[in-house]
């Protein structure tokens, strides 16, 4: 299915997204009812959100998702101690650990980290697993990099290649962390907040879109890991939507966005 005419965005239907394979893979997430816990969109048992990388974005996905009754597994490049004043906050859903004890708890692991260090993310205990890579290239932070600057792949390319036994989804890196806070509402809300997501495989992609719904978004597939240009920095879906379109979008408070708007949006990127 494609929306937005002739400089149009794939988007797979919802009828891919509740595939058989992706309730599967969901299925995973079952556990005893005694165990039972409410997200902002379906019912979870005992499901752990794996991060690897603590900063903002990554920080903001673990208060949503103890929020909405998950446990998280915390971890950055400078070690489980320096996380203690998060882990506290938090309160005991959530414990520190290293990458790599992070990607093997995790029934969905989170990469928030800057480009840069791609390659130093654990590849083994990401076998099989969903992937959410929430990565943006800054050359002025990461340096020039060859194959982004002439298109040869994407951010989320790269890491795929690094790990190529996991199923890497794109999200979470088109909207400024304070609006990823603040936007975020119950499933069937009027003023429920859409954000985009990419990747190669569709139960993958299914598996991303199952814990956006728990955190409270809505979820556009917008096609695969070479599709997701159309999110990164500089395009119309990145910042600005949920800032109203204001510029300096850091400065101002959230504004919900509807699916269609970011359809929109991502349907107007150019190279």
């Amino acid at each position: 299915m494609t929306v937005g005419g002739p400089s149009a965005v794939p988007v797979r239907s919802r009828r891919t997204r509740r595939s058989a394979s992706s309730l599967a893979a969901f299925a995973r997430f079952l556990r005893p009812a005694g165990n039972r816990t409410e997200g902002y969109g379906v019912a979870l048992y005992m499901a752990t959100l794996g991060l690897i990388g603590s900063g903002s974005i990554g920080g903001t996905l673990a208060r949503l998702a103890v929020a909405a009754g998950l446990d998280v597994v915390l971890s950055n490049s400078r070690g489980p101690e320096t996380l203690d004043g998060l882990v506290a906050e938090l309160g005991p859903r959530a414990r520190a650990a290293t990458p790599a004890e992070a990607a093997a708890a995790g029934d969905w692991v989170v990469v928030t980290i800057p480009l840069g260090a791609f390659d130093q993310v654990p590849a083994a205990p990401l076998a099989g697993k969903t992937v959410i890579d929430t990565g943006n290239y800054y050359p002025q932070r990461d340096g020039r990099i060859a194959a982004l600057e002439d298109g040869t792949t994407t951010e989320s390319g790269l890491l795929q290649g690094h790990l190529p036994d996991a199923h890497v989804v794109k999200a979470f890196n088109n909207i400024f962390f304070r609006h990823l806070a603040e936007l975020a509402r119950p499933k069937g809300s009027p003023d429920r907040t859409a954000l985009p997501i990419a990747g190669d495989d569709p139960a993958a992609v299914a598996d991303a879109a199952s814990l956006l719904d728990v955190l409270g978004y809505d979820a556009v597939d917008y096609g695969t890991l070479a599709d997701s240009w159309r999110s990164q920095p500089g395009t119309p879906v990145y910042g600005l939507p949920y800032a109203g379109d204001e510029a300096d979008f850091s400065k101002v408070a959230g504004v919900p966005v509807p699916a269609d708007t970011i359809r929109a949006a991502l349907a107007a990127a150019t190279r």
